[in-house]
C-alpha cells in the first residue's frame, strides 16, 4: 500500500503592517546605543555634561528615558562635578533615588578624587603646589558646609596624611589647636597645612579665620611643628594666608 503523501505546508502568513494603534518603540532605546557609540568614538569632548550623566544612569534605570532626569540633575547641582561629589543624603532628598542610583552617580566622583589624591600623597607638596591646590578645590569647593582639612607633612615636606578634622555649618567650622598639634605628633609630622572652605563663595579670610590660625601657629610652634600655610577654598578661587602675609 502506498503511504499517503504528507500534507503540503501552508503558506506563511505575511506579517500585518503596523497600524496606528501599534505600540511605538521607545525613542530612547536607539538613543542609548547612539550615545554609547558617540562616547566610544568621540570621547568626552563630543558629549554634553548631561549626556555623560545619561551614560551613568543607563545601567540602573534601564527602562526609563533618563535624558530629562540628567538635565534636571545638572540644573539642580550646577555642574557635573558638584553632582558626582554630592552627598547621598542630598541626592536622596532631592530626587528620592535608590542606593543603586546614588552609587552609580557618586562612585565617579569618589574614584576621581582618589586618583587626584594619589598624585599628591607621599610627594613633596611644596614642589607640586598647583596640583595640591587643584586637589583641595576638587575635594572641598562644592561642599555645602564648612570643613577643616589638615595636610600633615614629614621632614621632607611630603604629604603623609590628609584628614578632615572638623565639619561645621555653612559659615563656621570649629578648630581646636591642641587637637591639631596632638594629631601631628601622633603621625610624626614636622609640618601641617590648614585648609578650609567657604561655601558662600568668598575666599577672603574672616577675623575668626585669622585668630584661629594664630592660635594654631602658637600651639604648633611650642612643640616644634611648622604651619606652612592656611588655604581658604571657594569655587574656582583659593586664598593663601602666606601669600597675604598673614603667616
Amino acid at each position: 500500500m502506498t503511504a499517503p503523501a504528507p500534507p503540503s505546508p501552508r503558506p506563511a502568513t505575511p506579517p500585518e503592517p503596523a497600524g496606528e494603534d501599534a505600540a511605538p518603540v521607545p525613542h530612547y532605546i536607539g538613543h542609548r546605543d547612539r550615545l554609547r557609540q558617540r562616547f566610544l568614538t568621540a570621547g568626552t569632548d563630543g558629549l554634553q555634561d548631561y549626556e555623560l550623566v545619561e551614560l551613568l544612569l543607563f545601567p540602573v534605570l534601564p527602562r526609563r528615558d533618563v535624558k530629562p532626569l540628567a538635565k534636571a540633575l545638572i540644573q539642580e547641582f550646577g555642574c557635573l562635578w558638584a553632582l558626582v561629589t554630592a552627598s547621598p543624603d542630598r541626592l536622596r532628598r532631592a530626587f528620592n533615588f535608590s542606593d543603586a542610583t546614588i552609587t552609580a552617580l557618586t562612585v565617579v566622583g569618589t574614584a576621581a578624587l582618589r586618583a587626584m589624591r594619589q598624585q599628591v600623597i607621599d610627594r613633596p607638596v611644596l614642589a607640586g603646589w598647583d596640583t595640591l591646590v587643584d586637589y583641595c578645590q576638587a575635594a572641598m569647593a562644592h561642599e555645602t558646609t564648612e570643613q577643616l582639612r589638615l595636610l600633615f607633612l614629614d621632614r621632607k615636606n611630603a604629604l603623609i596624611s590628609d584628614e578632615v578634622q572638623q565639619r561645621g555649618t555653612i559659615n563656621h567650622t570649629p578648630a581646636y589647636p591642641r587637637e591639631i598639634v596632638r594629631r601631628a605628633l601622633e603621625l610624626g609630622a614636622q609640618a601641617v597645612i590648614l585648609v578650609h572652605n567657604h561655601p558662600a563663595g568668598d575666599p577672603n579670610p574672616s577675623r575668626d579665620d585669622i585668630f584661629m590660625t594664630k592660635e594654631v601657629v602658637r600651639a604648633a610652634n611650642a612643640l616644634g611643628v611648622i604651619v606652612h600655610d592656611h588655604l581658604i577654598i571657594a569655587r574656582g578661587r583659593t586664598t593663601s594666608f602666606k601669600a597675604l602675609g598673614l603667616l
